[in-house]
Parts: structure tokens; C-alpha cells; sequence
């Protein structure tokens, strides 16, 4: 786990105050941000502006990119300018962002699309428009026209997932066990893998293992909590849940919480929220899947500012990029539980 511990030495100074002001200026409403460049793809003695866009920018995983990305920027010199739709993981919330971004013409654009297809047309417009493209965390299907792609794992997030989970629930051959899996979107690259490896794990080790129920919550804990209490409404004998992402995870744990089920249910969840880091030790998570947001947003505008700078040619820049994960579980000392717990902005 040592690998990792560079990427996350020193991503917790605070966005400056003045770098909110200057995004007001702008006219948009801004997670973080200097003032744009008037300049967008050139090498010249102007100030590069990356346009960084996600989905839920409230979500602990994405506010953690952006400490990794505001940091990078500081440290090379470029403007940010972070965006995203408050609380809503969705196409349609997210689009009209990327649209308001592109109008900055920043120099060039980190896009986390919400939907593989809906969000390509945003690609080709940036791309049309001279704007540089890198996804990170999502992507989409097209990736010809996009320089990189940086993620976590996220098909060995799901296997690994599947594994803590049979094991949590004593599986035996022979045995039936019922589980449900709570998602964000049902077309997000990262909640597709995340799912295919679960069950592409499962398929191939434990067939008594019936995935009774899926559900959607746009990134929203409440949403999240309702399909939990619905599902340990219908399936009585419920074994276990896997909650794809940190939102769930956190309606999930609620929910258990709520119903006197901590330690009845097995909960498998992803992303190091602190919060739900907190809740491994008194058993409502039997182990959490973490990620690195913070390398990845890092790694996107270093990537960005790389490909410009090198006068907008990809030589040395890798076309894909996957970060490893960590399980988090009550065996995981406490300096690797504060390691790699999300750092927030």
C-alpha cells in the first residue's frame, strides 16, 4: 500500500478564497476555480485555464478529485476551474455545465461524463473547438478523440467485492443467499464495471448467490436509503448488499443502522468516505472498496497541461490509465484507515 502514499502527501491545503471570487466573476457556479485564460490552447505566456467537470460535485469521492486537481494546478502554475452539478449524478444536470465551461474556451477540458453516450456529443464539441479532452473516473464510448482515460479499477473492484461479500455471508456450496446491489446510474462506465465484475465473480464461484434486486440513486443518499428499506421490506432473509458507490454506501449504512441489522446484513460498500471509514470498526461495513480520486485528478490536469504544453501531441502520455484499489476492512491498521480515507476541499 506504500505506492500509493505519494499520491496523497500533500493534497489537503484549502482552495484559496480568491479563487472562488474570481469563478464569480465568471458567472458560473463553481466548485473551485481562478480566473479563465484568454488564450485557450496556446503555449504562450498566458495563464492555461483546465475546465474540470463531474457529476454530484458535493459527493466526497469528487470533492476529493478536485483537492488532487487544485493542488496539480497550483503547483504548475494553470488556472481550474472546477464544475458540477451540486447534488444530482445525471446527463441532463450535467450537460448544460459542460456547455457553460466550453463557452470560457478553456485551454483544455477534464470531463467525468454521467452517461457514456449522452455526454459524447460534449466531447466532440470541445475537441471541435480546439479544447483538449481527457475523461477521468468515467468515460466515453468513443475514446478516439479523447488524449487519456484515468481511472480506478473498477472491474477488480467488483470481483474483490464479490469475494469479501460471499465470505462476510459464510457461504457454503450448496447454500442460497440472497444480496442486492444499490448503483448510481445504470449507464456510468464505472457503475457498469463495478457490476460486471461482481456478478462475473459470483457466476463463477458462488452460485448460490441470488442478485435479487438492483437500484439507481443519481448520487443521492436518500434515494439510496429508500431502495435499502424497500428491498429489507420484500426480502426478509436479505444476506448482503453491495453498494457500488459512496453515495449508496451511505444510504445503506443508514438504513441498517435504522433497523437494528448492523452485523445481520453483510454491507460491502465502495469509497472512503470518512464517515462510512468510521463505520467499518463498529461493524456496519464489513469492508469498503476505496479508490484514489485525489491521483486522479491530479493525474488529469498534469496530463492536460503536459499535452498542450508539448504543443498538443500525446508523445510520452499514456491512452489509458487504471489506478489499483484498496480494501478497507476491520484488519486495516488505523494509519492505513486515515491514509486512505477521501481528503476534502
Amino acid at each position: 500500500m506504500s505506492n500509493r502514499t505519494a499520491s496523497r502527501a500533500g493534497i489537503k491545503r484549502l482552495i484559496t478564497v480568491g479563487s472562488v471570487v474570481a469563478i464569480a466573476a465568471l458567472g458560473l457556479t463553481a466548485c473551485s476555480s481562478t480566473s479563465a485564460s484568454s488564450t485557450p490552447n496556446s503555449g504562450s505566456s498566458k495563464k492555461l485555464t483546465i475546465a474540470f467537470v463531474v457529476g454530484a460535485s458535493s459527493d466526497p469521492f469528487f470533492q476529493a478529485m478536485k483537492v488532487g486537481a487544485q493542488d496539480e494546478a497550483n503547483a504548475l502554475g494553470v488556472n481550474l476551474v472546477f464544475q458540477g452539478n451540486a447534488t444530482t449524478y445525471s446527463p441532463a444536470t450535467q450537460i448544460p455545465i459542460v456547455n457553460q465551461v466550453l463557452a470560457l474556451k478553456p485551454s483544455g477540458l477534464a470531463l467525468a461524463p454521467t452517461d457514456p453516450v449522452a455526454l459524447q456529443n460534449s466531447v466532440t464539441q470541445a475537441v471541435n473547438a480546439g479544447i483538449p479532452v481527457v475523461n477521468v473516473d468515467s468515460k466515453v464510448n468513443d475514446q478516439s478523440k479523447v488524449i487519456s482515460f484515468i481511472t480506478g479499477d473498477n472491474a477488480q473492484g467488483g470481483s474483490v467485492a464479490a469475494d469479501t461479500l460471499a465470505k462476510a455471508i459464510g457461504y457454503q456450496a450448496g447454500g442460497t443467499y440472497q444480496v442486492v446491489v444499490g448503483l448510481t446510474s445504470a449507464t456510468a462506465t464505472t457503475n457498469v464495471d463495478r457490476l460486471n465484475g461482481f456478478k462475473a465473480e459470483i457466476a463463477a464461484k458462488y452460485p448460490g448467490i441470488d442478485i435479487v434486486a438492483t437500484g439507481y440513486s443519481q448520487s443521492n443518499p436518500t434515494t439510496a436509503n429508500t431502495n435499502i428499506n424497500n428491498w429489507l421490506t420484500t426480502y426478509p432473509k436479505l444476506s448482503g448488499i453491495f453498494a457500488i458507490d459512496g453515495t449508496n454506501a451511505t444510504g445503506a449504512a443508514a438504513a441498517l443502522q435504522a433497523k437494528g441489522l448492523t452485523g445481520k446484513v453483510a454491507l460491502i460498500g465502495y469509497d472512503a468516505y470518512k464517515t462510512n471509514v468510521d463505520l467499518i470498526g463498529t461493524g456496519v461495513f464489513t469492508a469498503l472498496v476505496a479508490q484514489d480520486p485525489a491521483a486522479e485528478g491530479k493525474d488529469a490536469v498534469d496530463t492536460l497541461v503536459k499535452y498542450i504544453k508539448a504543443g498538443n501531441k500525446a508523445d510520452g502520455i499514456k491512452k489509458s490509465v487504471t489506478l489499483p484499489n484498496i480494501v478497507l476492512d476491520r484488519s486495516t491498521s488505523a494509519a492505513d484507515l486515515t491514509k486512505f480515507t477521501y481528503v476534502q476541499g
